[in-house]
C-alpha cells in the first residue's frame, strides 16, 4: 500500500514545520506540501493528489472550514483532520457536518497526534478506495477504528471523567513543567495515590513523561510532564 499523502495547512511557519516533522516520524505517511493560507491550500489541492489535510482553522484569509466545504462541494474524497485551538461547540458541530475526520485541539502532544493519524491509517486500511464491504460489521469496525479507543477501554478503576480532569490539568501547564502525583491530586480533588494511577496510565500510553525532581533531601520526587 502506498503512503498516505498529507498536506499541512498552518499559518504559523514554525508550527507548520512541527506538524510536518511529526507526520514524517510516522511510518506510512508522506508530507507532499506545506502551505500557510487558504488560497494556497486550494491551489495546491487543485494540482496535486492529497489523501489527508492537516487543517488549521484560523487562517489569515479564510476560516479553515471553508476549505473543507469547498472540498465537499467539489466531490473530493480528500479527508480533513482539523488542528485548532477553537473549542466552541458551533465550530465543532460545523466540522462534523462537513465530514472532518478528526478534531485535534492545540496544544497537543506528539502521542495525541500519533494516535489520531494511526487510527486514520487503520481506518483507510479497513475501507480501501474501491470494491464493496461484505457486511455491516465491517463498516462498524471501520467507524470504531476512526473514533479511536473508547473510554470503556480504560483500565479497571479509572473513569473517563477523572481522566478528563487530569488531562485538563496537564494541558494547563507551562512548557517544560510538570506535576507530582500529590500536586495533581490537590488540583483535581483526589488522593495522591489515585492521581498517581492516572499519571502512570498516561505514562504507559506515552502521553506523559516521567522526570525526577530534585531539591528536597532524600529520595527524588517523580513529576509528570506532557510528552
Amino acid at each position: 500500500m502506498s503512503d498516505i499523502r498529507v498536506l499541512v495547512v498552518e499559518d504559523e511557519p514554525l508550527i507548520a514545520e512541527a506538524h510536518r516533522a511529526y507526520t514524517e516520524k510516522l511510518e506510512g505517511f508522506t508530507v507532499v506540501g506545506t502551505v500557510h493560507t487558504a488560497r494556497d491550500a486550494m491551489a495546491f489541492l487543485r494540482g496535486a493528489e492529497v489523501d489527508l489535510v492537516l487543517l488549521d482553522l484560523n487562517l489569515p484569509d479564510k476560516h479553515g472550514l471553508e476549505i473543507a466545504r469547498a472540498l465537499r462541494t467539489a466531490g473530493s474524497q480528500t479527508d480533513v483532520l482539523a488542528v485548532s485551538s477553537a473549542r466552541d461547540v458551533a465550530t465543532v458541530r460545523q466540522a462534523v457536518a462537513l465530514g472532518v475526520t478528526h478534531y485535534l485541539l492545540k496544544p497537543f502532544t506528539f502521542a495525541a497526534f500519533r494516535d489520531k493519524l494511526d487510527s486514520y491509517a487503520r481506518y483507510r486500511a479497513q475501507l480501501p478506495g474501491t470494491g464493496e464491504v461484505a457486511a455491516q460489521h465491517e463498516i462498524d469496525r471501520a467507524f470504531a477504528t476512526l473514533r479511536g479507543p473508547a473510554h470503556d477501554s480504560l483500565p479497571k478503576g479509572l473513569d473517563p471523567h477523572t481522566l478528563d480532569l487530569v488531562l485538563a490539568a496537564l494541558r494547563g501547564l507551562a512548557p517544560n513543567t510538570g506535576l507530582s502525583a500529590a500536586e495533581l491530586g490537590a488540583r483535581i480533588g483526589t488522593s495522591r495515590v489515585t492521581a498517581r494511577r492516572y499519571l502512570e496510565h498516561l505514562a504507559d500510553a506515552g502521553r506523559v513523561a516521567r522526570h525526577s525532581r530534585y531539591g528536597a533531601p532524600g529520595r527524588p520526587e517523580v513529576e509528570y510532564r506532557p510528552a
